[in-house]
């Protein structure tokens, strides 16, 4: 009987659920138990890495708070829901300001886990890299909405968020139009860009935004004057919260640092709606998206690709592939050591999708 540990880390999103039911079940199956020559058990980890730093295993009231057996009538329905049933955390316990990966190791000893599966992004899957370095048998599932991992084609959560940033801006274009005025939409991405472009394009932004690409303010303005006196009396910008302008750093909400190391981005949509009423004249106001993104019920492919990946974690436990990451590439599910998805973000490749004349989706694709 080999115990396997599922936790999820970060940001939640719609798929992470979806991910959890899949672990459990394959690794449960009565049917694909009888040609194996192991058996499992899985167990729950509340709150991510907190969870797991933060129980007591000698403790049965700890246990129950931090603790969540997982059996496949618990989680037959998990994959139609979003956010994560085991709820979710920033906390780094390899954080030298309150360093407790002693701790970590300690609670994963007593509580006789083999394998830890964590679903997350970079920094939840940096705490299991460093963990696979240490001997524990470790196994991510690529989660980001802002789809950066590299070594994957398809990270959850990034479908489910790119068809709320296009319902939230059909429904803002009733209004726009209206009124005859300019909508500023701020999304996540604090290093790429995905979100915004995929997100944009598919709703038909007039601008996009993104952190790979420093923008102007006068040449935004200058796009927008362009249309004055067109039939079209509104405009939709859609920027993400990590863009800047030429010259300057991203806009942020405070000086505070999370336990990784990373500060809170926002306020550039505020900044540009202002700038655009001041330069233009247009009636401008903004909208800031936010955890909207993260929440709902996860899409189609939030589903299918958590099943593929929940099954394809099992596989990879079952052939001792510890250390890596499940990974879909060119339409084919397999897997990457988790080395490589670190320290290095997927951004996007400004020549290859972006026009900065008119700071949006190329018109080009071949």
């Amino acid at each position: 009987m080999k115990k396997i540990a599922i936790l999820t880390g970060g940001g939640d999103c719609p798929g992470l659920n979806g991910a959890i039911k899949w672990v459990t079940k394959t690794a449960l199956d009565p049917l694909l138990a009888k040609d194996r020559s192991v058996q499992f058990e899985v167990l729950g980890i509340r709150d991510g890495w907190k969870g797991l730093v933060e129980v007591d295993p000698d403790d049965p009231k700890s246990r129950e708070e931090h603790l969540k057996p997982l059996d496949e009538e618990r989680v037959r329905t998990w994959d139609r829901y979003g956010g994560t049933n085991l709820g979710t955390s920033r906390t780094n316990p390899f954080n030298l300001k309150n360093e407790r990966s002693a701790r970590l190791l300690e609670n994963i000893e007593k509580l006789g886990i083999d394998v830890i599966v964590a679903i997350g992004g970079e920094d939840t899957l940096g705490v299991a890299y460093k963990l696979h370095r240490l001997g524990i048998r470790t196994v991510g599932i690529p989660k980001t909405i802002d789809g950066d991992l590299v070594g994957t084609d398809y990270s959850l959560g990034f479908d489910s968020a790119v068809n709320i940033i296009m319902e939230e801006i059909d429904r803002l274009r009733t209004t726009a139009g209206s009124h005859n005025r300019i909508f500023v939409v701020e999304t996540m991405g604090r290093h790429a860009g995905w979100l915004a472009l995929e997100g944009g394009e598919c709703s038909g932004a007039y601008i996009i935004l993104i952190p790979e690409y420093p923008f102007e303010m006068d040449r935004l303005c200058e796009l927008l004057l362009e249309r004055k006196g067109r039939e079209i009396q509104y405009s939709i910008v859609v920027v993400s919260e990590g863009a800047r302008l030429g010259g300057k750093k991203e806009f942020c909400k405070d000086e505070k640092l999370d336990d990784f190391g990373h500060r809170s981005l926002g306020g550039i949509a505020a900044y540009i709606s202002g700038e655009i009423q001041e330069k233009t004249g247009f009636d401008s106001r903004y909208v800031i998206l936010s955890h909207l993104q993260r929440g709902g019920t996860p899409s189609a492919r939030d589903r299918l690709m958590a099943r593929r990946f929940g099954i394809a974690a099992v596989d990879m436990i079952i052939n001792e592939d510890f250390g890596r990451m499940v990974s879909y590439v060119h339409g084919e599910i397999s897997s990457v050591p988790l080395k490589e998805v670190l320290n290095n973000l997927k951004l996007v490749d400004v020549d290859k999708y972006y026009d900065i004349e008119r700071y949006n989706g190329k018109r080009t694709i071949l």
